[in-house]
């Protein structure tokens, strides 16, 4: 008897059943009883059964009911975002969120079909364990106020555990989580020292979502152990050999962890592209101890200052990164295309390469747009080849829009630090030709290698990523019509041309961001539905297994298909039963990724401006609300917040139809891009913010 037998036994009854009746179906002697509890005990945490008050089970399904992560808001409502691609978000109201904290994997209940309102009624797995905020005191009570904005509840300090002073920075972790409008407690496991220097300040943003420090021990051996030993001749045996391709590296002038190189090759009717990655799967076995970790930790986070890798050094920049002039065992994508662009034919093997160089995005771009003669002739023998990918890649993209794929091209901020680790400059992150030859042609890759998945019926791990909702669309295409840009509705079918149709104009960064913030976030799901943003009916994620887990994973599957030549149905349903805790799980890690990142961006935003109180910039608005105006400044790639308080002249009220703040003396007109200028009033190291006045 499996947890998947007693599942399908439940699902088949197409009724609720108490224990008594599975055990007997099962013909269970009262010795094996304690069994079927611990399995419907791990069908219960996992969201898959529910039992109701009558204290019988059912399926989530059955009962009507879905699960999900909720996203926590500020002000106490949230979101539930569904499990399942095919389901739209769930609202649930601040009096229906039953303590529910931002991250938590619940269970909901749809209330409100027509608005998508519901209330959530279980709490499957807690996401936070631990705190970082300020002890405050209120009568006897001391509780800890939490630095992070979306957590709504009340901490209070264990009694017996209050040995710090109120404003003290403390690490707490929660011990009890009460039931609904109950405070929280927690016991304090660290005091900070106040941080002197962004470094410090961003070490302790790591506790804040509890990042990890440190490999195991025997992770690690393991890890220096397989670096020492190298690559031996005896594994280059069933790969096929491509030292002799001219194959490059492009990346950032930082990067250490190379997982991609590509090589190219002009034919009479098109192009070869190989595109090459690190076979990340030959060194880590499903279920190892470093499987594991890697699994847990999900993905690689790159912070200012420092990378929180998935993998340990001794791998992710040694022996599995395709460093240049060394053997290097990859996994090859090879993609014959027509001069159209047409995918012809794909190949997938084991390989074995070894780059001609390690280029940077700046090398090439000076090659091939600045026509940089010492750069020209420093890698003459390689710039034929990155004229064929420059070509290449122009056809794909074009390709890529005339399908409909959404194509944003924003800014990334970028933060220079000087000899001490302070930032001296945040800038916008160029994105220049050798980013787009890249970026199409790993997108060309993860499409060849999901469709040759989808099209054998292999269970596998998809990139998703759904429609935006109605309420999404509508917020935009008033604030549009509101700007003059447009005058009829959009359709989600529209939002290609509407973004060609804005380039090149002073809203086209801004209402590129509305759009980009008013789709849902791509995710991993082992349901293909496609990626919206790509137009693309089927894809993955296969190129970056040094630091996404998902990419790994696809790995293996298709590596044990093209070994065995099929999947057999009993590897079948081990993957269906094990692929959606690995999508749900990776998918949440890098939340957590993308929350650290945004949040290490704007610890270094308020450092480098904390000395800038008093001077005044020349800025534009990037959002409205009731409360004020988000302003971003044009020196810096730095946004702050411009209150309605500190806007003394004129009296200014928000008008939600035209979404703009209107004065209502001078009739002076905020909407969304409009340019002002502005005092830096207060930066807020405590907070994160930073606060403007109005000139």
């Amino acid at each position: 008897m499996k947890p998947e037998e007693v599942l399908d036994f439940i699902k088949k009854s197409g009724r609720p059943l108490s224990f008594r009746e599975i055990s007997e179906s099962f013909g269970l002697k009262a010795s094996e009883r304690k069994k079927l509890k611990r399995m419907l005990k791990e069908l219960l945490s996992q969201g898959k059964i529910l039992r109701n008050r009558k204290g019988l089970y059912l399926t989530i399904k059955e009962a009507k009911l879905i699960t999900g992560f909720f996203e926590a808001h500020k002000n106490g409502f949230g979101f539930v975002i569904p499990d399942s691609p095919k389901e739209t978000d769930i609202f649930i109201p601040p009096h229906a969120t039953m303590g529910a904290m931002h991250g938590d994997r619940v269970v909901a209940r749809v209330e409100q079909r027509k608005k998508r309102e519901g209330r959530i009624v279980r709490i499957l797995e807690r996401a936070t364990r631990r705190v970082v905020g300020i002890v405050e005191k209120s009568g006897p009570i001391f509780y800890i106020q939490p630095r992070k904005k979306n957590i709504n509840q009340q901490i209070v300090i264990a009694s017996g555990d209050i040995k710090v002073n109120p404003g003290s920075l403390v690490l707490a972790e929660i011990v009890t989580y009460q039931a609904v409008n109950k405070p929280l407690v927690a016991k304090i496991l660290k005091v900070f020292e106040k941080p002197k220097t962004p470094k410090e300040d961003i070490e302790i943003l790591t506790y804040e979502y509890e990042l990890p420090k440190k490999f195991s021990k025997e992770v690690s051996n393991f890890s220096e152990e397989l670096s020492l030993k190298g690559i031996s001749k005896k594994q280059f045996k069933n790969r096929v050999d491509l030292r002799e391709l001219p194959t490059v590296t492009i990346d950032g002038e930082n990067a250490k962890d190379f997982d991609d190189a590509v090589s190219i090759k002009k034919i009479r009717n098109g192009f070869i592209l190989w595109v090459h990655i690190a076979d990340v799967s030959h060194y880590i076995k499903w279920n190892s101890t470093i499987d594991g970790e890697a699994r847990h930790r999900g993905t690689s986070v790159y912070l200012p200052d420092r990378v929180i890798p998935m993998l340990p050094p001794e791998l992710s920049e040694n022996l599995c990164s395709l460093l240049p002039k060394i053997p290097r065992l990859t996994f090859t994508v090879e993609m014959h295309f027509s001069n159209s662009g047409e995918r012809k034919e794909s190949l997938f093997y084991p390989s074995i390469i070894q780059t001609a160089e390690r280029m940077t995005y700046t090398s090439v771009k000076k090659i091939l747009i600045d026509k940089d003669k010492e750069e020209i002739k420093r890698y003459k023998p390689l710039v034929p080849y990155f004229e064929k990918m420059a070509e290449l890649c122009e056809i794909l993209k074009n390709k890529r829009k005339k399908r409909g794929s959404l194509d944003f091209d924003l800014p990334e901020p970028e933060v220079l630090l000087d000899i001490k680790g302070d930032p001296h400059a945040i800038i916008k992150a160029e994105r220049n030709l050798a980013h787009f030859i890249i970026e199409e042609f790993m997108i060309a890759a993860n499409e060849a290698v999901a469709e040759f998945l989808y099209s054998n019926n292999i269970p596998s791990l998809y990139r998703v990523h759904e429609e935006p909702e109605t309420n999404k669309i509508q917020y935009i295409t008033r604030i549009v019509k509101n700007l003059g840009i447009l005058k009829q509705d959009l359709k989600p079918s529209d939002f290609h041309e509407f973004i060609e149709i804005i380039k090149g104009t002073p809203y086209e960064e801004i209402v590129n961001y509305l759009i980009l913030r008013s789709l849902k976030q791509a995710r991993y799901s082992s349901e293909n539905v496609g990626h919206f943003g790509l137009a693309s009916e089927c894809y993955t994620h296969f190129t970056s297994p040094i630091r996404r887990y998902p990419d790994l994973v696809v790995h293996r599957i298709l590596k044990e298909f093209l070994q065995k030549g099929k999947i057999t149905k009993e590897r079948q349903k081990e993957l269906k039963e094990i692929l959606p805790h690995i999508a749900i799980h990776s998918s949440r890690m890098e939340r957590r990724a993308d929350e650290v990142e945004r949040d290490a961006i704007q610890i270094m935003r308020v450092w480098f401006m904390k000395d800038k109180v008093g001077e005044e910039f020349e800025g534009r608005v990037t959002m409205v609300t009731p409360e004020g105006l988000r302003v971003r400044l044009e020196e810096y790639y730095i946004e702050g917040f411009l209150h309605l308080s500190h806007m003394i002249d004129d009296f200014y009220q928000f008008d939600e139809k035209r979404y703009c703040l209107i004065g209502l003396k001078k009739k002076r007109k905020f909407t969304i891009g409009t340019k002002l200028n502005v005092r830096v009033s207060k930066v807020s190291l405590e907070e994160r913010e930073i606060i403007f006045d109005l000139l």
